[in-house]
């Protein structure tokens, strides 16, 4: 399964409803490319919606902090929700889990912001 990624917005916070793997090639270039886009149009709150997200290789653990480092460098947030287990589990190992805020719901995340 290819990775599919959902833009939407609640109020002036972009959500990524992200699908699939993310992973080296494909994953990690779609991923940097919707941010980027984003943050080139002025979008600086942007929710990642992991709840169909199984499975994250390094290279798209890298580009999760990538995105993260550019959104901060324009002034942003990005906040992470819904996170599978295996996922919280690899946030956890690599102490990621320090660097982003993560919330059980988007809901939480998006009125985090206010």
């Amino acid at each position: 399964m290819s990775l599919k990624i959902d833009v939407r917005k609640i109020d002036d916070v972009y959500v990524l409803d992200i699908k699939g793997k993310i992973l080296l090639g494909e994953g990690d270039v779609k991923l940097k490319e919707t941010v980027d886009k984003i943050v080139n149009d002025g979008g600086r709150k942007i929710v990642f919606n992991l709840e169909n997200v199984p499975y994250m290789d390094s290279s798209g653990l890298g580009e999760m902090v990538r995105c993260y480092t550019t959104v901060k460098k324009n002034g942003g947030d990005l906040k992470l929700a819904n996170l599978m287990e295996k996922l919280e589990d690899l946030l956890s190992i690599t102490k990621l889990i320090t660097v982003f805020d993560v919330y059980d719901s988007v809901e939480e995340a998006v009125n985090s912001f206010s």
